[in-house]
């Protein structure tokens, strides 16, 4: 009996299917495959008939995603300014250090004993390499604490300057290293990497990426801080960082298409599920980042939304690698074999699948836990008991991202593969034979 005539389970021996992905399997190895990777050329032009159903798809979903975008969009507003006043960044190279008590400048130290209870200080000489006081030295009196940094003779640190007078040194504050020339080099061989590997497909890749940060800082940024609503923002944002990342990387294609419709399906049940256990944990979104924010801004900001947004968008890179994935899968199981109907190529395609969602969701569940690391060595040590450190704030937060993300991540596998099985499956014949040794 077949497949189409009595459904088994997913597990259970199928001829058919199985026959089917070792010829998909065959074909990976003469080179027409799709590896994880996704490192294929160009695929062959989907039927006429397919491109039109995903047409009348894809299109009311990229227009409601451009519309949206332009209703959110702070057109005319005036960009909003921290409240809290931050200093204007000046540079300059420390040339010597000292520690011992704190004095300020111009008062000296009298008498060999000091206060054993007392907190150090280090004296740090530095000379200004921009700003007002470009050339001059400069000599600034920092308190040691356990969470303050080490500054040494040869740093090249960044300083705060308030607006008063250069040459007075109330008028700085040192605030942290310079850091541009190493992440200008791990930048560069980050881009090398990939262009070595991927080629043509890395630089698109590049490209993409350059693009998802344009939309993130030029549209997401700016709507938030606008008051518009996060996690609509982050819809938005996530949508357009979609259409571009994967027609971009992967190329305009049917394949790429499924791609599309099974992340929009799964980012949409990431939202719900996020939204729906953020009101029913009581979750407020006010972490320390947050509140900084808030106080920086110096009105309120939908706080849970901040959250949901960030866990929309945080799941978006996942998502992408598990639906290129099980698309790329399914077409090649429908050219290897184009006898295998809609079922066969769900059940064969979610037999790979499910050794992917493993990964994907440890990669997922290891990223926000190394993200919370700090929060979770404090929590740690709070000495509370463990029901209480998972319900906490901060824990709590991460729980939910990690889980709603993963829950989109493991629901992605199915709902991608039966979009790609039914739309594959509606391949003419013929037109899969033909392009069947397309590059």
């Amino acid at each position: 009996m077949s497949p189409d005539e009595a459904p088994e389970p997913l597990d259970a021996a199928e001829p058919t299917p199985r026959k089917g992905l070792r010829a998909a399997l065959a074909a990976q190895a003469d080179g027409h495959g799709h590896g994880h990777g996704h490192g294929h050329g160009p695929a062959a032009p989907a039927s006429t008939r397919v491109r039109k159903l995903l047409i009348w798809l894809l299109v009311p979903l990229a227009l409601a995603t451009v519309v949206g975008m332009v209703v959110l969009y702070p057109w005319g507003k005036a960009a909003p300014t921290s409240v809290v006043p931050q200093g204007t960044p000046v540079q300059a190279s420390i040339t010597a250090t000292a520690t011992g008590p704190c004095l300020a400048n111009g008062q000296v130290q009298v008498g060999a004993d000091t206060d054993p209870d007392q907190k150090p200080c280090q004296t740090v000489d530095l000379t200004m390499t921009d700003g007002p006081g470009n050339g001059k030295p400069l000599r600034l009196i920092v308190p040691i604490e356990p969470s303050t940094p080490r500054f040494s003779t040869g740093d090249n640190v960044v300083l705060a300057y308030n607006g008063g007078n250069a040459t007075d040194p109330a008028s700085f504050q040192l605030v942290d290293f310079q850091r541009g020339t190493p992440l200008v080099l791990l930048a560069a061989l980050f881009a090398l990497a990939v262009l070595v590997l991927g080629r043509w497909q890395g630089l698109a890749a590049l490209v993409a990426l350059v693009l998802s940060f344009v939309v993130i800082v030029l549209f997401v940024l700016p709507s938030i801080l606008a008051g518009e609503n996060p996690l609509v923002v982050a819809i938005a944002g996530a949508g357009a960082i979609m259409f571009v990342a994967l027609y971009l990387t992967h190329g305009l294609s049917a394949r790429t298409s499924v791609a599309v419709l099974g992340t929009l399906a799964s980012l949409a049940l990431i939202g719900v599920l996020s939204a729906i256990f953020s009101v029913g944990a009581s979750l407020t979104g006010l972490d320390d980042s947050t509140s900084t924010l808030i106080g920086s801004l110096g009105h309120g900001i939908d706080a849970r939304g901040l959250l949901l947004a960030g866990i929309v968008i945080g799941a978006l890179g996942v998502l992408d690698d598990v639906t290129v994935t099980q698309t790329s899968a399914v077409w090649e199981l429908r050219r290897a074999n184009p006898s295998l109907g809609w079922r066969e190529l769900y059940r064969s395609g979610l037999r790979i699948g499910r050794d992917h969602v493993g990964s994907a969701v440890n990669t997922l569940v290891m990223a926000y836990a190394g993200a919370a690391l700090p929060v979770l060595l404090y929590s740690s040590i709070s000495g509370v008991g463990l029901g209480a450190l998972l319900g906490s704030e901060d824990i709590a937060s991460e729980i939910i991202r990690t889980l709603a993300g993963s829950v989109g991540i493991v629901a992605a596998v199915p709902v991608t593969t039966i979009l790609a099985a039914l739309i594959a499956a509606r391949e003419p014949v013929d037109h899969l034979v033909s392009t069947t040794n397309t590059p």
